[in-house]
């Protein structure tokens, strides 16, 4: 007989009818088993079997209870970076932490770039979203506000009608900067990507006039800050984009700035991966860290400990969480996450 239902969609009540129980009856098997009997309950089984019906759509069921228990994360990077990347594997943990705690899943939805993303965002069946860091002119972020569902960006941009969970970066990157460049006279910034076409490339602080990145603008605003109160103009401290979060591209880019006619003696990276590839730039090349370059990073991963970088910590697992928190519903206590420096032997004293 299971053959023969193949060719069309089995339904609840021709389970039910099978069983000789009631519908209710049989709906209760599959969702609220608690209530009906196991021999009942057996015999609903026995007769979805028969028929080859393999149980409610959930689909159906979600719109019945009006929720998915599930939540949406837009990650505009690779898939794989969710899982390679050190903090983004923090930040995914946390809001596993919250999710794992309400008994919701949680669906990543990698943007590329494409013309697929914003109906990526529209078509998928989610309670709310996290946005992971983005541009400020990402289409996805109107994409996510045009759902109605409760939503939260990390990072940036601040976006009318979502949340937002992000550290003070400006403030985080003059004090760190100011660690950095202390006593150097050529001062240099290793970054993340400027807008969304990601390309890297050697500049000058003064020639870099548009940066849809608000983690990356407001970082650069807080090293420029921090330059000139140790006397640099900003025209003459050099910034390195990478395309990535990425400690070999960062150690090439590095490698490039020592190579240069001016090599910096000091470099203030926007990321722990991107300062262990510049301090592997540096080794590489019989200079040493601090007293020919100073070198620091950004939060406090393991490879900061391991490398003894002065660095800015944060808790990317809790801010993760903060932002599960916030697309479930709660109201946020704070949108600023604290951060603090760790001073280690990468800066001189």
């Amino acid at each position: 007989m299971a053959s023969s239902a193949s060719s069309r969609r089995v339904t609840l009540a021709q389970v039910a009818e099978l069983a000789g129980v009631s519908v209710m009856t049989a709906s209760y098997a599959y969702n609220r088993p608690e209530r009906v009997s196991a021999r009942s309950r057996s015999k609903v089984l026995a007769a979805a079997a028969r028929l080859g019906y393999a149980g409610p759509d959930p689909s159906a069921r979600s719109l019945r209870r009006g929720s998915t228990r599930t939540l949406g994360v837009v990650m505009g990077e690779h898939l794989s970076y969710a899982f390679d990347d050190p903090q983004a594997v923090s930040f995914m943990a946390g809001i596993a932490d919250v999710c794992a705690g309400r008994g919701y899943g949680m669906t990543i939805l990698p943007i590329t770039g494409a013309a697929g993303d914003v109906p990526r965002i529209t078509d998928t069946a989610v309670d709310g979203f996290i946005v992971w860091t983005t541009s400020d002119d990402d289409p996805v972020l109107a994409a996510v506000r045009g759902t109605r569902r409760p939503a939260v960006v990390h990072g940036g941009p601040a976006v009318g009608g979502l949340g937002l969970v992000s550290i003070d970066n400006r403030a985080a990157a003059h004090a760190v900067g100011a660690l950095a460049f202390a006593g150097a006279r050529r001062p240099a910034v290793v970054g993340f990507p400027l807008s969304r076409e990601r390309i890297s490339t050697i500049t000058s602080g003064a020639a870099i006039t548009d940066v849809s990145f608000p983690v990356t603008r407001e970082r650069l605003e807080g090293y420029r800050r921090a330059a000139e109160e140790a006397g640099t103009a900003w025209q003459d401290v050099t910034v390195a984009v990478c395309a990535r979060n990425d400690a070999a591209e960062a150690e090439r880019i590095a490698a490039a700035l020592l190579a240069s006619a001016e090599p910096p003696d000091a470099i203030a990276a926007m990321s722990d991966q991107q300062a262990a590839g510049v301090v592997r730039a540096v080794r590489s090349v019989g200079l040493a860290v601090p007293d020919d370059v100073a070198v620091t990073g950004w939060d406090d991963a393991a490879v900061a400990a391991q490398l003894g970088l002065t660095t800015v910590a944060q808790s990317l697992r809790d801010q993760g969480a903060a932002c599960a928190r916030a697309a479930l519903g709660e109201p946020l206590k704070s949108p600023a996450a604290p951060w603090r420096i760790v001073r280690r032997s990468s800066t001189r004293p």
